[in-house]
């Protein structure tokens, strides 16, 4: 049987990774970081990204019209993991592989994809965060917001911080490190939620200045009053049409200057707005937005392995 992929073309995949592996981890163990991505399509032909979380390897292909047979298909993956754990010398029973749409931003953090329930906890920055490589199409933990995080934690000293659209609460976590005088996190999701205060828990954050809510944004930001919060943080799907929603669905480019606006509406004056989006197309209606100023971060909230790869963006809001 004729090989799908050709001994050069896994050459030139295994001599890729070796080179960028060695660059990345040099900077990832000089900064002690332990979770972070080694590889993300550096080649048409091996169309994944590849993240080290501590000790194990996510590898997340994307989607694509490969022309392949089920059976041609799994040839090909198998012979481009063999590469993957002689290069990164990570055994097969570390390595979980998920396959991914191309365009789909973060929706895909609310589908499950199998009820495997392994868990296990990695450290970002002395904090412990629960992840799961097998269950859903999002692990719990973006890598690519390591230096947002930290920005949050620095700026959240005696602050009244809400976190939007809050996924599994990183930035919650980040923001009571960095000693919040509150920190409120609001997702739609239940699951994820419950996920949110076992990370605030598992890092000894569980008193009644910690707040959880299981709501709409969209309505959720209708209902607040001036000057309940002091640092933001927005992370929103690029759409969403959960049937939870009480609206319709949640359509970025269309809905964000309501969100934001209703957003600053419930702000202190000079409080600050970090804003981030996955939509690639997405263009920031500034005119629109009555704040004191608008800053694009997005240069300097990305990471070292992220460079020239992010898919996303971010700016500073301050009212």
């Amino acid at each position: 049987m004729q090989p799908v992929i050709s001994t050069d073309k896994l050459q030139m995949f295994e001599n890729r990774l070796a080179k960028v592996f060695k660059h990345i981890h040099k900077q990832a163990k000089r900064q002690d970081i332990t979770c972070y991505r080694v590889y993300d399509h550096d080649l048409p032909e091996f169309p994944m990204s590849i993240d080290f979380y501590e000790d194990k390897l996510y590898i997340a292909e994307y989607r694509r019209r490969h022309g392949m047979s089920d059976e041609e298909h799994e040839q090909w993956l198998d012979a481009a993991l063999a590469v993957v754990e002689k290069v990164l010398c990570v055994p097969q029973d570390k390595i979980y592989v998920k396959q991914r749409q191309r365009k789909q931003g973060r929706l895909g953090q609310y589908q499950k994809v199998s009820e495997e329930k392994e868990y296990f906890v990695v450290e970002e920055a002395g904090l412990k965060f629960k992840v799961n490589l097998s269950d859903y199409l999002d692990t719990g933990l973006f890598l690519d917001h390591r230096i947002t995080r930290a920005m949050v934690k620095q700026k959240a000293a005696g602050k009244r911080v809400l976190n939007l659209f809050a996924y599994t609460g990183s930035f919650s976590v980040y923001a009571a490190a960095g000693g919040a005088s509150s920190v409120t996190t609001v997702d739609l999701s239940k699951t994820y939620l419950t996920w949110a205060e076992e990370n605030m828990v598992l890092n000894g954050f569980n008193d009644t200045s910690f707040r959880f809510d299981n709501a709409d944004v969209k309505q959720y930001l209708q209902e607040l009053k001036p000057n309940m919060f002091d640092l933001v943080i927005m992370d929103p799907p690029t759409f969403s049409n959960s049937k939870k929603m009480k609206d319709d669905f949640l359509d970025i480019q269309r809905d964000h200057v309501e969100l934001i606006s209703n957003v600053l509406y419930a702000m202190s004056p000079g409080a600050i707005l970090y804003f981030s989006t996955n939509f690639t197309k997405f263009i920031l209606d500034k005119e629109n937005i009555h704040c004191s100023t608008i800053k694009d971060i997005t240069g300097a909230t990305t990471p070292f392995d992220f460079s020239g790869k992010l898919k996303r963006y971010c700016w500073k809001i301050v009212k």
